[in-house]
C-alpha cells in the first residue's frame, strides 16, 4: 500500500473516543484537534472539525487511497493540513486588499460543528457541518451568511458547499475544493476534460491561452486556472490501474496544481523527498471571471463528486 497517501493508519494519533452514530466516532488528539472517523461498509473517512477538512476516503474496493496527505502535513489549531480536501472560502488565493488574511479564506483554520449524521438508502454516511461563527471569523467577513457542508462518505465522495447570504445587500465570493488525490506518480497520469478551454497561467503572471490537448506533467511546477469550465474531469493513472472521475456543479473554474521539484523544496508541510510527485490537486472553483454573486437570502451551493473506474 502507498504508505505516502492519506490512510487512516497514517494520521495523528487520537483519543477521547465519542460514539456518534453506527460508522462515526469522535475522536481528539493530544493537541486538542477534532476528527470524525468514520467506517461504514462501503468505505473509511477521516474529517478534522478544524476546516471541515476531509484527510482522508478510501472505498472499501481499492487498494491505493483515492486522497493524498502529506507525511508532515500540520496538525495545529489554527493552521491548514496539507493534503486531502482543503476549503477555500470566502476567497481563493490572497485576500484581494488585506495581505493579513489567511491565505485561501479562513474557513479552513476555523471551528466547524456537527449538525447532523444519518445513512442513505444505499448504505453510505451522510455528515452535515457547520461553520462556527468565531471572532476571527467576524474580523475578516463581517456581513452575516451561513456555510454549511454536507459529505457523504459511500464508494463515491461527495462533497456540498453552502453558501447563503443572510445580509441585506448581495456579496460576492471566490471559493474552492482544493483536492489533493493521491496518484502513482505524476510523470504517468493525464487529466482529460479540459481540452478547448480558456486558462489563466499563474506561472506566466495570469497570461491566457486555451488547452488544446490532455494535461500532462514533466516535473515542472504546474499552476493554471480553467475559466468558464463546469464539465467533468479525468485523471487517468496508469500506475496504479484506475480512472478518477471529477464531477461538479456550481463551479464554472478548474484548478490543477502541483508544486514541482523547485517549489516544493521552500514547502516545509510538502512531505519528504519525491513525496511531491504522488500528489495532483484538480480543484472545483469559481475564481477570477467566476466569482459567485450571492443575493440577500439566497443560497449557493458548490459541489463536488469523486469516484473510481478501473482501466
Amino acid at each position: 500500500m502507498d504508505t505516502q497517501a492519506a490512510t487512516i493508519s497514517s494520521l495523528p494519533v487520537t483519543k477521547k473516543r465519542l460514539k456518534l452514530h453506527a460508522h462515526v466516532n469522535q475522536t481528539q488528539d493530544d493537541a486538542g484537534l477534532q476528527y470524525l472517523e468514520v467506517d461504514n461498509p462501503l468505505a473509511t473517512a477521516k474529517i478534522a472539525l478544524q476546516g471541515a477538512h476531509i484527510m482522508a476516503w478510501q472505498p472499501r474496493f481499492l487498494t491505493n487511497p483515492v486522497l493524498w496527505l502529506s507525511s508532515n502535513a500540520r496538525f495545529t489549531k489554527g493552521r491548514s493540513i496539507r493534503g486531502g480536501v482543503p476549503i477555500c472560502w470566502p476567497w481563493f488565493g490572497n485576500h484581494p486588499t488585506n495581505s493579513t488574511f489567511c491565505p485561501h479564506g479562513f474557513a479552513r483554520v476555523i471551528p466547524w460543528r456537527v449538525m447532523d449524521i444519518d445513512a442513505t438508502p444505499t448504505g453510505a454516511t451522510r455528515i452535515i457541518l457547520a461553520m462556527q461563527l468565531t471572532e476571527e471569523a467576524s474580523r475578516q467577513l463581517s456581513y452575516p451568511y451561513e456555510l454549511s457542508l454536507v459529505i457523504t462518505i459511500g464508494k463515491r465522495l461527495r462533497v456540498d458547499l453552502a453558501t447563503t447570504n443572510l445580509a441585506d445587500h448581495p456579496f460576492v465570493i471566490s471559493e474552492a475544493l482544493h483536492t489533493y488525490f493521491n496518484v502513482s506518480d505524476i510523470s504517468s497520469i493525464e487529466i482529460s476534460g479540459l481540452q478547448d478551454c480558456v486558462y489563466a497561467d499563474k506561472l506566466l503572471k495570469y497570461e491566457r491561452n486555451v488547452e488544446h490537448h490532455r494535461l500532462s506533467f514533466d516535473g515542472n511546477e504546474y499552476d493554471r486556472v480553467y475559466i468558464n469550465h463546469s464539465s467533468d474531469c479525468a485523471i487517468y493513472d496508469k500506475g496504479f490501474n484506475r480512472i478518477i472521475h471529477v464531477s461538479k456543479s456550481g463551479s464554472d473554474t478548474t484548478v490543477v496544481w502541483n508544486p514541482g521539484a523547485e517549489k516544493v523544496a521552500q514547502m516545509s508541510d510538502m512531505g519528504v523527498a519525491d513525496e511531491w510527485r504522488k500528489t495532483i490537486c484538480v480543484e472545483t472553483t469559481n475564481a477570477l471571471d467566476n466569482m459567485v454573486v450571492i443575493n440577500p437570502n439566497r443560497k449557493h451551493v458548490l459541489s463536488a463528486e469523486y469516484y473510481i473506474e478501473t482501466l
